[in-house]
């Protein structure tokens, strides 16, 4: 028997679309035969026709049987787009994704090996139809659906030690953190202990501070009101030196005045005065000599 290179269920399933696609042919090869026969019984019932009367019976028997031709391409593919919808709606449940090869319908060698198991099955043998085949039957589960659901069931152990893994990490991490939790805690603790000791130590040390403050505070008191009277006193003793020098200035103006008054009543002075009430006379008669030569502008 010729195969198809399938498993035995679906070999059946085949033999069952085969089976419908046979019918539908034959019903379809008789309404073409039904055509023909109609163009007999009603237009061949003379012996002799024009050239334009066959013409038109043949154009007529072209129309219908055009028309029935179509129909019954259209039909077939629409049939098998159906076929395939389901086909691909049982994979999907699968989570599959089949593919198609639309070159492989062109395929001579295929064609003729389904030929043959098409004339093995039904015409060599004429057997009818097996009940038991044409009744449907719940689909097993096949060995591609098995392998998947093992690859599911792996895929979950594989992520369930994972998981078991991490939640190990995170005990462990867990723990540390709990650890650490309760050693800066105690840290905590002794922190405050030597905290409380340091702020007595601190008060003390503010007080002191506070004493010597206010010490320096007197001190620097006192010392700004000892420099106020000695600044005080300065510019009092000041003033009394500018009024000195003013009196000794006075003083030294009229003993020059004194001293010029009496050089002038001295004979050298007198001497000196007259000599030069000469010298400025005897320039004055030169200059009136020189007169005299100098040429008039």
């Amino acid at each position: 028997m010729a195969e198809l290179g399938l498993n035995e269920h679906h070999q059946n399933e085949v033999i069952n679309y085969m089976r419908f696609a046979r019918s539908k042919r034959g019903l379809r090869l008789k309404t073409v035969d039904s055509c023909f026969q109609d163009l007999k019984d009603s237009r061949l019932v003379e012996e002799t026709f024009t050239i334009d009367e066959v013409s038109d019976m043949l154009d007529g028997l072209q129309t219908v049987v055009h028309s029935e031709v179509e129909s019954e391409l259209i039909n077939t593919a629409y049939t098998n787009v159906l076929l395939l919808r389901q086909i691909f709606s049982q994979a999907e449940k699968w989570y599959l994704k089949l593919q198609t090869d639309i070159s492989e319908l062109e395929n001579r060698n295929l064609l003729e090996q389904v030929a043959e198991f098409e004339k093995a099955e039904f015409v060599s043998s004429n057997k009818k139809p097996n009940p038991e085949q044409v009744k449907p039957k719940l689909t097993p589960l096949h060995e591609g659906a098995s392998e998947l659901l093992q690859k599911e069931i792996a895929r979950l152990q594989e992520e369930n030690e994972k998981l078991k893994t991490r939640l190990k990490t995170i005990e462990v991490q867990a723990t540390s953190a709990l650890d650490e939790k309760s050693k800066l805690e105690k840290a905590l603790r002794d922190l405050q202990i030597i905290q409380g000791d340091q702020k007595f130590d601190a008060t003390q040390d503010v007080s002191d501070l506070e004493n010597t403050v206010a010490a320096l505070k007197c001190q620097f008191e006192k010392t700004l009101n000892d420099s106020s009277a000695n600044q005080k006193s300065l510019e009092e003793n000041l003033v009394t030196a500018t009024h000195e020098l003013l009196k000794v200035q006075d003083q030294l103006a009229m003993a020059e005045k004194e001293l010029e008054k009496k050089f002038q009543q001295t004979a050298a002075y007198r001497n000196m005065k007259e000599i030069l009430t000469k010298k400025n006379e005897q320039i004055k008669e030169l200059r009136k000599k020189l007169s005299k030569y100098e040429p008039d502008d």
